[in-house]
């Protein structure tokens, strides 16, 4: 008998048994690189958010200066408030400049008093004149009033006390913000012209307003046109297309649109939307049109699957208690699958909240400082003015870009949460 014959007959059983040492191994690098993968994607999420909170949670304040306003009728040229011709051409920096050399008598050098000047922003001659438009009975009196700063003046005294940032100011500005400092004359206040001005060029008066009701504007037309379009599409696709090549066609066509690079859709409206149809140039409402054709795949894609998702037998059942295609698609489809649709078309429209690219080929890259009253005003929108704002070379738009961001994901994740809370409430389960 040969060797061969004498070994026993290793079972299959055997064979098993002597893998499954290499196979938990292999499960639980597998366990343990996917852990790694969440951990490192983790670890760059909260890298990435303390980065931006962390740069941009000063632009949520701003440095006010305590000072002694007299609004003198001979230095603002004013001696009737209810003459237009007189308030149109007020000295109001004027009486800026008077105050601080009030408040620093000892400034005597014009080129001193060049620099003292910039400690208070051009932003602080408009609120005076605010303030004389709403209470004429101010001219010729003294109050005292925090008039906002200069840029300069707030990055340096948000610095103080910590690794100081001299940045354009000089020595004597920066004496005497110390000096302000150390009387209590200058202080943080919450910045609310962030929140309810256009945009600047001046980092202090820049806001988000603006840009806030340009993407507000924006979505609006998208939602409007989109929905019920996409909505539309998706039915007649997948309820009453007929199945031959040219819906095979369309349906491709769909798909490869849904990734198509969004700057070829700002190149599509620039050539048909602008120079064809010449819609005006950096509105609202020819690029709501440019992110309507970028979301309307998105749309009918994700209406198309919540059209899917819902029971043939529903179909079947209202048929037969004798409904029309159309009555069962209104009736019965149309309400099951909405849940569905609603999703999709707010991550689509979250898609298009984050858009600048496209955007950039329409002209909303342009410097608008006016806040858009209708969705044919010259406009910019959220993404296009951080765009704007981190090319910007002042320091102070650092603050103001992180801030920006903060807000657009602020809007952003809110959106997502709304999708996610619509699909848990409104779903059905078969």
């Amino acid at each position: 008998m040969t060797d061969q014959a004498k070994a026993p007959v290793e079972s299959t059983i055997d064979k098993v048994n002597k893998t499954l040492a290499r196979r938990y191994r292999a499960e639980k690098r597998f366990r343990l690189y996917g852990m790694l993968s969440i951990g490192f994607g983790l670890l760059a999420l909260v890298v990435l958010f303390t980065d931006i909170i962390s740069k941009g949670k000063g632009a949520f304040l701003q440095s006010y200066i305590q000072l002694e306003v007299t609004y003198d009728s001979d230095v603002l040229g004013v001696y009737d408030v209810n003459d237009e011709d007189q308030m149109a051409l007020a000295n109001f920096e004027g009486v800026v400049k008077q105050a601080l050399r009030n408040r620093f008598p000892e400034v005597s050098s014009r080129k001193d008093k060049k620099e003292l000047y910039q400690l208070a922003s051009l932003g602080a001659a408009f609120e005076l004149r605010k303030q004389l438009t709403a209470d004429p009975q101010l001219l010729g009196k003294t109050e005292t009033l925090w008039l906002l700063a200069d840029d300069d003046i707030d990055t340096y005294y948000k610095t103080i006390g910590g690794e100081e940032f001299i940045g354009a100011t000089s020595d004597k500005q920066r004496a005497w913000t110390k000096s302000l400092v150390d009387a209590d004359e200058i202080e943080l206040k919450f910045n609310i012209n962030f929140f309810t001005r256009g945009d600047s060029r001046e980092p202090e008066l820049a806001g988000i307003w603006g840009a806030a009701k340009g993407s507000f504007f924006t979505l609006l037309i998208t939602l409007v046109l989109s929905f019920p379009i996409g909505v539309a599409a998706a039915i007649y696709l997948e309820e009453f297309a007929p199945k031959n090549k040219w819906t095979d066609l369309i349906e491709v066509n769909i798909n490869n649109l849904a990734a198509v690079p969004s700057i070829i859709f700002g190149l599509l409206g620039l050539a048909v939307f602008i120079n064809f149809f010449h819609t005006p140039r950096s509105t609202p409402i020819v690029a709501g049109l440019v992110l309507t054709l970028m979301t309307l795949p998105t749309i009918i894609i994700s209406s198309r699957a919540a059209i899917k998702a819902v029971p043939p037998s529903i179909r079947q059942a209202a048929m037969g208690m004798g409904a029309s295609p159309m009555q069962v698609v209104l009736h019965h489809v149309l309400p099951l699958a909405m849940p569905g649709m609603l999703t999709g078309s707010i991550i689509g429209m979250a898609q298009a909240l984050g858009e600048s690219a496209p955007l950039l080929m329409i002209g909303l890259v342009a410097f608008v400082v006016d806040v858009p009253g209708a969705i044919n005003d010259p406009a910019t929108v959220l993404p296009v003015q951080i765009y704007l704002w981190a090319d910007s070379p002042e320091r102070a738009f650092v603050e103001k870009t992180s801030a920006a961001i903060m807000v657009l994901l602020a809007f952003l994740i809110a959106m997502n949460t709304l999708a996610v809370f619509l699909r848990k409430r409104l779903e059905r389960r078969w």
